[in-house]
């Protein structure tokens, strides 16, 4: 689950901070990334970056690693896209990072990836083994680390499908075989496309482009099992009858050996990748809006920021989303040129959602917080809940996300003594909010804010049925909305996973780095897939498509080989990543 920063604070009633619950909020002093001046400009560049989500970090880090002096490009006030995290009224939470894959002792390509990134500054700790626990009702079943562990775990409720079980892994195996083809398909020069694409269904089995329940059907009749494996659909954002089985397959396997968190939080993720991008005389400034794309006919030179200032480079790549890299940064005439406006009519934003923050005055061991994620259901009967849910919005969640950031993180308790927080996510819809699109972020008003101290009062309750000794524990909370996601990550209609993630989307040959445009590549999410790992690994293809064979093979055999990357010496440059 990935989520963005809130606005309009409250409080639990009775506590300390209920008198300030009304005034503006103070936004967050957690900043990572270095604040935009035309001054601080020291160009020239060899590439631009616009957004610094992981992809486009990924991306500017590999650049760097050839010598390539990158400016990243950041709107919001601090650095890491969803990865970010904001600090308010004493308490900590992430926006994004709920829990890491693959990142684990064993080696990995994932583990490898972040080392390289971070230059081995980044530590990963474990959650507990059991790392995600689907309830339904009185009913709950755990998802714990192992291949084994997993099938002996789900056999203790389902003692007779342990066939369907295996067969199920074995399924996500051959499912993740398809990454590697996508891959290779979108580096290769796109007349290479219906050929891959061929080789695709020839060697991959055809459940494969099947939706995830299509698949889990195929396997057993059993709807309480099919909706425990399918627990996780809030990693997608899409219902299994309507996701790809690639997209489920690919998360489920990324967990198969368990969970873990960043310590010192998910703003470590930036931070500690950033010095790599400056290493070479490269740059994340933060407060630094692009207002459009610059073009020499059909060539890319640079861009236009909000304040006038022009940035050339050879190379600008966009991390923003097709959406906005379409429609707000090119030109429309030459988003149409190009044929992306008929492009996008072939792909749909992804959900959108609530998240509810919250801080306790108590740490996470002395109220019994687990280091495992709860994913607690209307029932098992998915499709049902959300169609009611989205109809009506007094309807019961059809999900609630539980997460326990500080009980995760070994090193909260050091930044933030005596405390510990909690997140609940559910899916909402952006147009519940949309009459308040226009007003300023902290002051929309009483209405907005009492739908949304409704629907915080409601996730408390979802809170309080699993841990009822909570109850008169909470000491602040804040909701964000799916406008909080627009402001702060300017996605349009509050979408928090790029593109939805059904079948239809592994057709789209368009969705690759290289555009159409000289000298204009994407990165990120709507690259390959969601998520963090997703948006990494989108972020490496793209600097592969600009570094070429040649140069980009070598590049990335010894990163994923895990062996020490040097980076080319550059003039110094100021070590300060204040926003000051």
């Amino acid at each position: 689950m990935e989520r963005q920063q809130t606005e309009t604070p409250k409080s639990a009633p009775g506590s300390k901070a209920e008198s300030t619950s009304k005034s503006a909020p103070k936004p967050s002093r957690l900043r990572i990334g270095r604040r935009y001046r035309p001054s601080r400009l020291d160009g020239p560049y060899d590439a631009i970056i616009i957004g610094s989500g992981i992809g486009g970090l990924t991306t500017g880090t590999l650049l760097s690693a050839t010598g390539k002096k990158v400016l990243v490009l950041e709107q919001h006030y601090t650095a890491g896209g969803m990865t970010h995290a904001y600090d308010r009224n004493g308490y900590e939470w992430d926006v994004g990072v709920h829990y890491i894959g693959d990142v684990g002792e064993r080696p990995s390509m994932s583990r490898h990836l972040y080392d390289f990134l971070s230059a081995g500054a980044l530590k990963w700790a474990p959650m507990d083994p059991a790392y995600d626990r689907i309830i339904h009702g009185d009913k709950q079943s755990d998802l714990v680390a192992g291949r084994e562990e997993f099938i002996q775990e789900l056999l203790k409720r389902f003692p007779n499908e342990e066939p369907a079980l295996r067969e199920y892994l074995k399924r996500l195996a051959e499912a993740n075989r398809f990454m590697p083809m996508l891959v290779t398909e979108k580096v290769l020069p796109r007349w290479c496309g219906p050929m891959m694409r061929a080789l695709r269904r020839w060697r991959l089995p055809d459940y494969v482009f099947k939706t995830t329940r299509e698949v889990l059907l195929e396997l057993t009749d059993n709807e309480e099992l099919i909706a425990v494996l399918t627990g996780q659909w809030g990693d997608n954002g899409m219902p299994p009858s309507e996701s790809s089985f690639v997209i489920h397959a690919m998360i489920a396997r990324h967990y198969l050996h368990g969970a873990y968190y960043p310590v010192g939080g998910s703003s470590r993720i930036a931070e500690t990748i950033i010095p790599q991008i400056q290493s070479t005389g490269g740059e994340v400034f933060t407060y630094a809006e692009v207002e459009t794309i610059l073009l020499d006919g059909n060539r890319a030179r640079g861009v236009r920021m909000k304040d006038g200032t022009e940035i050339e480079a050879p190379i600008v790549i966009s991390g923003a989303g097709v959406f906005n890299t379409f429609e707000q940064l090119l030109p429309h005439s030459a988003s149409e040129r190009a044929g992306y406006d008929r492009d996008l009519k072939s792909v749909e934003p992804s959900m959108s959602h609530l998240c509810l923050y919250i801080g306790l005055q108590h740490t996470a061991e002395e109220l019994g917080l687990p280091k495992t994620n709860y994913w607690v259901y209307s029932s098992a009967e998915y499709d049902r809940d959300v169609k009611a849910f989205v109809e009506d919005m007094e309807a019961d969640f059809p999900l609630a996300y539980i997460s326990f950031p500080s009980a995760k993180d070994p090193d909260f308790l050091r930044r933030y003594p005596g405390r510990a927080t909690i997140e609940i996510v559910t899916p909402a819809r952006y147009e519940w909010f949309k009459q308040w699109e226009e007003e300023t972020w902290g002051k929309r008003g009483e209405e907005y804010d009492a739908l949304k101290e409704k629907f915080s009062r409601r996730m408390l309750e979802k809170l309080f049925t699993h841990f009822p000794h909570l109850r008169d524990k909470i000491d602040y909370y804040e909701l964000s909305t799916p406008l909080s996601t627009k402001h702060f990550c300017a996605y349009g209609s509050g979408e928090i996973y790029g593109l939805q993630h059904g079948p239809s989307r592994w057709q789209q040959s368009w969705l690759r780095p290289k555009t159409r445009i000289k000298g204009l590549y994407l990165t990120g999410q709507d690259i390959v897939s969601c998520g963090v790992g997703g948006a990494m690994f989108g972020g490496v293809i793209t600097a592969q498509s600009i570094l070429g064979l040649r140069r980009g093979l070598p590049l990335l055999r010894k990163v994923f080989s895990g062996k020490k990357v040097t980076f080319p010496s550059a003039v110094p440059v100021a070590a300060d990543t204040s926003t000051q």
